[in-house]
């Protein structure tokens, strides 16, 4: 069995359209629907159900697929790892991350990766945790960093764990209690999760990590909360915060200063809850040199 078939068959599923596959392969579809036909008669069965609007995936189908790509997969990291001993340190690494979190953990250790492996070419691919969960799995990305948990199909590397903080504006505003600003105005070092269930939250957009982080520190203070403002940007976040329209969490690295500093307090939970950040990569598949090489550079400069 030829390996291009197995490229075939993991097309059309994955475009679930032969029409479609075929453009992606650049071969003609009537070609590439006969070499399927082909196929499925040496196998002696059916691997797609065709209708008028797209394709089905038989119950071999799956088992077929399943295989493919495990084939495949370890096809190209045969190949990638005889290069690799043959190169060495070359071609490219890509790193995904979020904004706020790759702005604060990468720059120092791209500064000493480049130092120490110039020919390396580094690609950073900025996207949603859940985003680049997919990217991660899939391979798009040869490495990711994200916070705890994270999907049962990556391995993980610890980064650093640090403490999340309550961010609240210093002024008093109408929907504060008075045990909050009191809080605020005597620098309180530490607030019960349940003591902000009226308070308005500026929240990170579905798809980001640190959302759900939030959502389940306020569950564990018995409550929904009540979301005013979401965005993108844990920069964004506190801004709004530092202007009144509510309150927000926020790991110790993402902390703003400078033009916030008097409009703004930080203030830890009681429960002093943290976040734990890792580099992702795949189970069952070859890690690169380059990838391996940016986890060692970390865990000599921490």
């Amino acid at each position: 069995m030829e390996m291009r078939l197995f490229e075939y068959a993991l097309a059309i599923y994955q475009f679930k359209s032969f029409t479609k596959a075929a453009e992606s392969l650049h071969i003609a579809q009537p070609s590439l629907s006969k070499q399927i036909a082909k196929l499925e008669q040496e196998l002696d069965l059916t691997l797609f159900e065709r209708y008028v609007n797209g394709i089905k995936l038989t119950e071999d189908g799956h088992i077929f697929i399943k295989h493919a790509e495990k084939i495949l997969q370890m096809r190209d990291d045969l190949n990638r790892e005889l290069l690799e001993r043959k190169d060495g340190f070359a071609g490219e690494l890509k790193i995904g991350c979020t904004a706020t979190t790759g702005g604060h953990i990468l720059p120092p250790l791209l500064s000493a990766y480049e130092t120490k492996h110039p020919q390396v070419n580094i690609e950073l691919v900025e996207a949603s945790t859940k985003k680049l969960t997919e990217m991660t799995v899939s391979g798009e990305v040869d490495i990711a960093i994200l916070s705890l948990p994270v999907d049962t199909r990556l391995h993980v590397q610890k980064i650093l764990t640090e403490s999340l903080y309550l961010v609240l504006p210093t002024a008093k505003k109408h929907w504060m209690s008075d045990q909050l600003y009191q809080a605020i105005q005597t620098n309180q070092k530490h607030i019960p999760i349940a003591a902000l269930s009226d308070c308005p939250f500026i929240l990170l957009k579905e798809g980001y990590g640190f959302r759900s982080t939030v959502m389940e520190l306020c569950a564990s203070g018995g409550f929904e909360p009540q979301i005013a403002y979401e965005t993108s940007s844990m920069e964004m976040v506190q801004s709004l915060a530092a202007n009144g329209f509510g309150i927000t969490i926020v790991p110790e690295m993402a902390r703003l200063h400078g033009k916030h500093k008097e409009a703004l307090a930080f203030i830890q939970l009681d429960t002093k809850p943290t976040r734990t950040l890792v580099f992702a990569y795949r189970k069952q598949r070859y890690l690169s040199r380059n990838a391996k090489a940016l986890m060692e550079i970390n865990q000599a400069t921490i």
